[in-house]
């Protein structure tokens, strides 16, 4: 890998930009909303998985409208989250999980989120993904929060070879000065939403193709055998014209 990943970042934000993609992602978003409220981030966390940005950020804010911190989740009741929330995935499940997650903040930590992520990951449903990212975007904490985004754009582009989230925050943890940290997920979120999708990836939108293992290895080959395809196609078609 030839190009750094601080000059990744950079070019990653230059494409989103000149192709008028930039956005906030979901927590980017609150966290501007609720100024760095880690117990907003962390529910809103909860709340987001396998949920569209702008149906987590509608439901985030309905919820906090109803109830303004730990306390008053911790007493509400169940069937009244679920009705707040009935719009996003898994919604009894996350229902149950964020009341228990908010009544073990104010018994544990007198209602103040941890900002330590060993303590972070006693809470339950917290996994390492959640827990940075309630360091990242509620406490402004050095962290890399690997999700799928952050997860897929790190193999393609050959910077990890990795079969986990966990194994990928560790290899880019190693190889990323931690000023670089924060800015990570936000960047590569919005870049894997836009343009290197799960599937069908927008790489001629892409300013990294150079670099990328994935467009090398995977797209490129496509790319050339279907024009080869087609050119014979062609040159088929034209031989049985002239005949």
């Amino acid at each position: 890998m030839t190009t750094s990943i601080p000059k990744i970042l950079m070019k990653m934000e230059q494409t989103l930009f000149h192709n008028k993609l930039a956005r906030l992602t979901a927590l980017k978003g609150l966290q501007a909303e609720e100024h760095h409220d880690p117990f907003k981030i962390l529910i809103g966390t909860i709340l987001s998985a396998r949920t569209r940005d702008e149906i987590t950020a509608k439901v985030v804010n309905n919820l906090f409208r109803k109830f303004k911190n730990a306390k008053e989740l911790a007493k509400a009741d169940e069937e009244e989250i679920k009705a707040i929330i009935h719009s996003i995935g898994f919604y009894n499940i996350k229902a149950k999980r964020i009341k228990e997650v908010s009544q073990l903040i104010v018994e544990r930590f007198n209602g103040e989120v941890p900002n330590d992520i060993q303590k972070l990951l006693e809470l339950p449903g917290v996994g390492r993904k959640t827990a940075n990212c309630v360091l990242v975007y509620g406490f402004n904490k050095a962290a890399i929060p690997v999700d799928i985004h952050v997860h897929r754009i790190s193999n393609r582009l050959g910077l990890v070879n990795t079969k986990t989230p966990e194994e990928t925050e560790i290899e880019l943890g190693r190889i990323l000065a931690k000023k670089y940290w924060l800015k990570l997920n936000d960047t590569f979120v919005m870049y894997g939403q836009n343009i290197c999708l799960p599937i069908k990836p927008n790489c001629e939108l892409c300013k990294l193709k150079e670099v990328c293992k994935f467009y090398h290895t995977t797209v490129l080959p496509l790319q050339m055998k279907s024009f080869f395809e087609n050119k014979q196609s062609t040159d088929k078609q034209n031989v049985l014209k002239n005949l």
